[in-house]
């Protein structure tokens, strides 16, 4: 069973927010032996830095979250290695987690919750010079890190998902051709995009790598090899109607770390955050999750 306590981290601004269901959230953990302490924050640093305090005041903490990938992922980025465990709540506009642990309700969440069944997660890093950060979900360098650098934020307000279908729509005009070289072990690739699935979905129901998952030692590692228009638009026909990410000069492998030169954007967990080059590993253990 989990720890009598809990934190609450939601983010206000993520999609589905509203005061009724922090409300609901709260009565039902009172109500099962949980008493929240709740914590309204709105960007990233906020809910990094209110983990970490979390983290230094309980050596084994549980942590629910209210909100979308983003969130989750300043979570990841406060939390001491091993100790933590963590469950969500599908308040964001995506919920790719939710949705990779089936978790379609409020009510779904909380009762798995007061269950407290859990598996212990692999996540990713991303080294940047010295800088280091952690994914639950995937990072994507190329076109995909193009799509999330270029979503504008009052688009994404108004139209949630859409906003990024319009700044893949703008990239598309603005095309560009440069190739990146991907090291893995002793496989090398050339891809003009790369996913590095650490979970089987993307961008909420889509199943792009059907061999991930979270709590396996390694990646499912997508290429888009070829810098042609048509190739992207075969592969988002194709994932649209539940075929996965599959067509013409798109491979796919198993890796627990890459090299990936050149300098083309990045995104972690669906949001904007370096340029390349830069290395990613896969990082065993590392957090405990509700299922």
């Amino acid at each position: 069973m989990p720890p009598s306590g809990c934190s609450v981290i939601i983010n206000r601004l993520s999609g589905s927010y509203s005061d009724k269901k922090v409300e609901q959230v709260k009565t039902f953990l009172e109500q099962h032996g949980l008493p929240p302490r709740i914590f309204l924050l709105q960007d990233f640093k906020e809910v990094m830095l209110v983990t970490r305090q979390i983290c230094a005041e309980q050596q084994n903490p549980l942590i629910i979250i209210g909100g979308g990938d983003g969130t989750i992922n300043g979570v990841l980025n406060g939390i001491n290695p091993g100790t933590a465990t963590i469950a969500v709540l599908p308040f964001g506009t995506s919920n790719v987690l939710t949705r990779e642990l089936n978790i379609y309700s409020v009510e779904d969440a909380l009762q798995r919750i007061t269950r407290g069944v859990t598996g212990t997660a692999s996540v990713g890093v991303i080294e940047k010079e010295t800088v280091l950060k952690y994914f639950l979900l995937m990072a994507g360098v190329g076109f995909d890190g193009f799509v999330v650098q270029g979503v504008r934020i009052r688009e994404k307000r108004i139209l949630g998902k859409a906003a990024y279908v319009l700044s893949a729509l703008r990239h598309l005009l603005n095309w560009e051709k440069d190739h990146m070289v991907i090291n893995a072990g002793n496989r090398i690739f050339q891809c003009h995009s790369i996913i590095v699935c650490n979970a089987a979905k993307y961008a909420g129901e889509f199943k792009i790598a059907p061999g991930a998952s979270l709590f396996d030692p390694e990646f499912e590692v997508v290429c888009i090899q070829k810098a042609a228009r048509y190739t992207y638009l075969k592969a988002a026909s194709n994932m649209l109607r539940g075929k996965g990410l599959i067509g013409p000069d798109i491979c796919s492998f198993k890796s627990g770390e890459l090299t990936i030169s050149g300098e083309k954007p990045v995104q972690v967990d669906g949001d904007y955050y370096c340029h390349g080059p830069v290395k990613i590993r896969i990082v065993p253990e590392y957090v405990k999750l509700i299922v």
